[in-house]
């Protein structure tokens, strides 16, 4: 029948022990206990410690519950499958304990996720499986035949290693008729066994004496031991050895080396001679004391010859017996105390140890459990077990001689990846002895920290007409997480840049934040576009950072400058007039230019290539104005011919050229005459000769039909208004749609109606009038005219003459002017084709 007692909640014990048990207990879940008979074969049940501890089979499977032992054996083994402890080796009580009562031996059961730890204790029951021994087969006594009744001898006493009811309990002596047996309980437990002499001896009679000491146990079934104690009776020797102290006591300190004297013992015996020599000896003592002293036989000084142990043992006593040659002797007792020395140093043992935590864990998540022990005593055992100070941790007491490892702070992989944590345990002994145990602890990743651009805003100039997939700059992102967490990838957000995606114009590589152009970027077209990159990392959840990028386009000088003044045409010559009294810095024209690239690509240079007369013109070279540099002549030619180059200030420049005709003349007559020779292509004047005949067929087709449809109206409205004048029917008027009556006057259209009207500048004249133009000094000469239109501030026309060609009447109709003047245009190119 087992015995077993819980502390886990559920069992029922005494209220002082659950109360010490309780006050004992901090993050322990529980203590078990159970009684087991010695020299059980492997593999016998213990106790089912998932039952007693409230635990479900399947909570040890995941928790990975295990036994942990302090020692290098393991007696008690788990089955974690059926929750039950068993024997794993034959446990022998007496090699365990000795003779220490009750015997037990205790171990931890740790589970993990979370950390469990549960004490279990053992208590080893002792069972009769040793006899009763003697240290020697046989005793032999040498007694004076003169010696009284009452003397005693002592005689050594047997040993049995079991405990309690197992152990030696009586002695026998067999036969009684000369001796009887007394037997006396020592302090420490043992028996001090004396013989008494109850009749005197006569050595005539009987020479020897042979009796059995028996020596028998409690158990059951009893066991015995015997010796044999063979008796000599000598002639008679008087006095017999006194000890001067019934008692002696003594201290020698533990580990004190061999030979150190722990005491003198002393006796006198009041013979003379052989019978007055005094010797001693250690009698009736356990073998570990005669292992551990010695009694120098003449001098009776008892000195170390093994290695005291403290922890073994803390006290020893020794029988000396001091005996002459006569067969007296008498007995004293030594009592040795042992002093305990710090000679052991603490012991650190890791019973449960995380070395992965993740930063996010909250304060107070334990990483370890420690076990620390001093096998010394009192303050020589007293341990205080702590940490490095420069670390988030802390360390707390759970149990009796366990520390738990907690975070004291929440954690940040970033700052500190991982830390080296120093566990010191010290006892309190003189000089106190120390040992120190380092763990490891990593922390783990959490994606916590999003990446992060070495700027908020990034700004590149790129020169236009770059190649499409021209690598433009690269971006970087960087992350203080790890792994997973730390990849960074680069997202381009899209949007519209003058009505084009930035997609079109961008990209942005993903794994390397490079941006290239996407296309050929043009300066003119757009000078700087501004747009978001995203960093976003591979956690779950991502987090993510953005960059603001402008993009600069750096102008080239890829566009020539535009002559915007004087017009170059293909059919026509423009002549600026100079007349011939122009004085020095006359300002003949300006040309005009421009450049749509910018900055200094577009500073505009202007100078003289060519000229009729190079003497007679100059250009600005900034303003492009064409000005004469000295008194115009008559003999300079009329018909002047400047070719002026305009060149931009790019690398390399750029330029166009434009050609600018003078006429120096006072009359228009003159100035006509000059240009009339210009040559003419003769199948462009083919050309426009059919369009005009053309144009003026279609006119006059037009022309007719119109006079008809007029005619027809007019008769149509005369003809109706004649019907609705002779009828009686009342008048109702009739205004046609979009006609309105605005302030009581009728016949004002709604909408506006625009008309081209050409009109005669004179009255008796039908000759048009063209409108003034910016310039008054311009001549617009057709190649394939031989005449010109003079545009004067006067506002006078060729026209105007009196023996003009041109002059017709105009029709009386409402309609006729605009028809005459049409074909009046009309006859005009006619006549200067």
């Amino acid at each position: 029948m087992f015995c077993m007692r819980m502390i886990a909640g559920r069992g029922r014990c005494q209220a002082l022990v659950v109360i010490l048990c309780l006050l004992k207990l901090s993050s322990v879940s529980g203590q078990a206990r159970y009684s087991i008979p010695e020299e059980q074969a492997e593999g016998s049940f213990v106790g089912n410690i998932a039952r007693d501890l409230g635990l479900d089979v399947a909570r040890l499977i995941s928790g990975k519950a295990r036994i942990i032992t302090k020692g290098s054996r393991q007696y008690v083994d788990l089955n974690r499958d059926k929750g039950t402890l068993i024997i794993k080796e034959r446990i022998d009580r007496e090699e365990l304990c000795g003779k220490t009562t009750p015997c037990s031996f205790s171990f931890e059961v740790i589970l993990e996720n979370p950390i469990q730890l549960y004490r279990v204790t053992v208590e080893v029951i002792d069972i009769n499986d040793n006899s009763p021994s003697f240290p020697k087969d046989e005793i032999n006594l040498k007694i004076v035949e003169s010696v009284a009744s009452g003397t005693r001898f002592s005689l050594e006493s047997a040993d049995d290693p079991d405990v309690g009811i197992n152990d030696i309990k009586k002695y026998i002596l067999k036969p009684l008729d000369k001796f009887k047996l007394e037997v006396q309980s020592q302090p420490d437990g043992g028996r001090f066994i004396e013989m008494v002499l109850q009749t005197p001896l006569d050595r005539e009679k009987e020479e020897t004496h042979t009796l059995v000491l028996i020596a028998s146990d409690g158990g059951e079934p009893y066991r015995s031991g015997t010796v044999r104690i063979h008796i000599t009776v000598l002639d008679a020797n008087d006095n017999a050895p006194v000890c001067n102290q019934p008692v002696y006591k003594a201290d020698v300190k533990e580990n004190s080396p061999e030979g150190t004297l722990v005491t003198t013992v002393s006796a006198n015996d009041a013979d003379k001679g052989v019978n007055g020599e005094v010797t001693f000896s250690i009698a009736h003592v356990a073998k570990e004391a005669t292992q551990l002293f010695a009694v120098n036989v003449k001098t009776g000084e008892i000195k170390v010859t093994g290695k005291l142990d403290f922890e073994k043992s803390k006290t020893y006593q020794l029988n000396v017996q001091a005996s002459d040659h006569g067969g007296y002797a008498d007995t004293c007792k030594v009592i040795i105390q042992v002093i305990d020395e710090n000679d052991n140093v603490p012991s650190i043992q890791l019973m449960s140890f995380s070395n992965s935590i993740s930063e996010d864990s909250p304060p107070g998540t334990t990483i370890a459990v420690v076990n620390v022990d001093d096998e010394d005593s009192d303050g020589n055992g007293v341990v205080k077990c702590s940490i490095n100070s420069d670390v988030p941790f802390k360390i707390e007491s759970s149990l009796t001689g366990y520390y738990t490892i907690v975070t004291d702070n929440f954690l940040d992989r970033e700052s500190v990846p991982e830390y080296n944590i120093t566990i010191t345990v010290s006892d309190q002994g003189s000089p106190p002895l120390t040992s120190s145990k380092n763990i490891n602890v990593k922390v783990s990743d959490v994606n916590d920290s999003p990446p992060k651009f070495s700027k908020s805003e990034y700004s590149q100039t790129v020169p236009e007409n770059n190649s499409p997939g021209f690598s433009v700059f690269t971006l970087s992102a960087s992350d203080a997480d790890w792994g997973q967490n730390a990849r960074v990838s680069y997202f381009l957000e899209e949007k519209e840049i003058n009505g084009v995606t930035v997609s079109s114009l961008v990209s942005v590589n993903s794994e390397n934040g490079v941006i290239h152009a996407v296309r050929s970027l043009d300066y003119e077209q757009i000078k700087w576009f501004e747009f978001n990159v995203t960093a976003r990392d591979a956690g779950s959840p991502p987090l993510s950072s953005v960059a603001t990028v402008r993009i600069i386009i750096q102008d080239q000088n890829d566009n020539p400058p535009q002559v915007l003044y004087p017009v170059q045409t293909g059919g026509s010559v423009v002549a600026e007039m100079v007349p011939r009294s122009a004085d020095v810095g006359y300002l003949v024209t300006k040309v005009v230019a421009v450049d749509v690239d910018s900055g200094q690509n577009a500073w505009l240079s202007y100078k003289l290539q060519k000229a009729t007369d190079r003497a007679l013109f100059e250009v600005g070279s900034q303003n492009g104005e064409i000005r004469t540099i000295r008194q115009v002549s008559d003999k300079d030619a009329v018909k002047q011919r400047l070719s002026v180059i305009v060149e931009d200030n790019g690398q390399p420049s750029r330029s166009a050229t434009v050609i600018v005709n003078v006429a120096v003349a006072d009359s228009f007559p003159e100035v006509l005459s000059e240009f009339s020779d210009f040559p003419h292509d003769k199948e462009y004047n083919d050309n426009l000769t059919f369009y005009l005949v053309l144009a003026l067929a279609v006119v006059s087709f037009l022309f007719i039909t119109c006079l008809v449809v007029i005619i027809s109206v007019k008769i149509y409205r005369w003809r109706q208004s004649r019907i609705l004048y002779h009828s009686n029917l009342p008048v109702i008027p009739y205004y046609p749609p979009r006609y309105s009556d605005t302030l009581g006057t009728t016949g004002t259209l709604q909408h506006v109606y625009n008309y081209e009207v050409c009109r005669t500048t004179d009255s008796r004249k039908s000759d048009c009038k063209f409108g003034r133009a910016g310039s008054q000094n311009v001549l617009i000469m057709d190649p394939s005219c031989s005449g010109t239109m003079q545009r004067m501030q006067s506002e006078k026309s060729i026209l105007d003459e009196p023996d003009s060609p041109l002059e017709v009447r105009l029709l009386t109709d409402s309609s006729a002017p605009q028809i005459v003047c049409f074909f009046k245009v009309l006859l005009v190119g006619l006549i200067f084709n």
